[in-house]
């Protein structure tokens, strides 16, 4: 049975809420009555949802909106400042999950909401910076680190299958053959149940793994190698390639 937890807004948009977990924690499924945006500011923060899965690495954030039944699974010393807002303060909030950059303003934002009034006078300063906030969530960047899960049960089944075991090269003809489809076939399903292709979904799938590992401290050669790369240096390729930095330097002190 899932829980659903409620908030009081009164007369304010949104209600601040800050939570730090501890290394392996984790929340068992539940929804809010209200749209939710968790900023973790270090480890990793691993979000379930009948959707999909996402990854919300150090500085990132994930959206989920009112109502999304998830679960959280903690990964290092993570510290959470979440916003839950009003899903009526504005008609044109993100309409899916998805893991968002948050940009310098919005982090300063969030910080701001812990000592804004929770009843303020029109035209006030509380107000307009409550209606800054909402302005940056509109315009957040989604980034590429969930995982959708597709509808059919073989196609759920391959992806539980890669998910367990990463390292296996996973080529779209052995992801055929072990469904009996063929390859085009394949994609063609991938493309309509996720909108992602085969091979972006498996790297994916690698990358949302990395992020874990990486934030457990484990040493990058270990995680190339058990994620099925052929050497340190493609594997940091691929990170470089999406993250923007290296791996090496991603979790150091988790300033990034």
């Amino acid at each position: 049975m899932t829980t659903t937890r409620t908030f009081s807004f009164d007369h304010r948009p949104l209600v601040p809420f800050a939570h730090d977990y501890a290394h392996g924690d984790s929340e068992p499924l539940h929804q809010h009555d209200c749209a939710q945006l968790l900023h973790s500011l270090s480890g990793v923060v691993r979000v379930e949802t009948a959707s999909g899965y996402w990854v919300v690495p150090p500085g990132r954030g994930v959206w989920l909106p009112a109502g999304t039944q998830h679960a959280l699974r903690i990964t290092g010393a993570v510290a959470a400042r979440t916003l839950f807002i009003d899903p009526l303060a504005r008609a044109d909030l993100p309409a899916t999950c998805q893991i968002v950059q948050i940009s310098p303003l919005l982090r300063e934002l969030i910080v701001a909401a812990f000592s804004l009034a929770e009843r303020y006078a029109p035209g006030s300063r509380d107000e307009r910076v409550y209606e800054l906030i909402l302005d940056e969530i509109r315009v957040m960047q989604a980034l590429p680190f969930g995982l959708p899960e597709p509808q059919s049960g073989v196609l759920r089944s391959l992806c539980e299958q890669i998910r367990r075991d990463p390292a296996q090269p996973w080529s779209s003809a052995q992801a055929a053959h072990l469904t009996s489809m063929s390859e085009r076939t394949l994609n063609r399903h991938f493309q309509q149940q996720t909108q992602l292709s085969y091979g972006e979904w498996v790297r994916r799938a690698r990358l949302m793994e990395a992020l874990v590992r990486l934030a457990q401290r484990q040493s990058v050669l270990r995680v190339a190698l058990d994620l099925g790369y052929g050497s340190h240096s493609a594997f940091t390729a691929m990170f470089r390639r999406v993250m923007g930095i290296a791996p090496s330097d991603y979790f150091r002190d988790d300033e990034h």
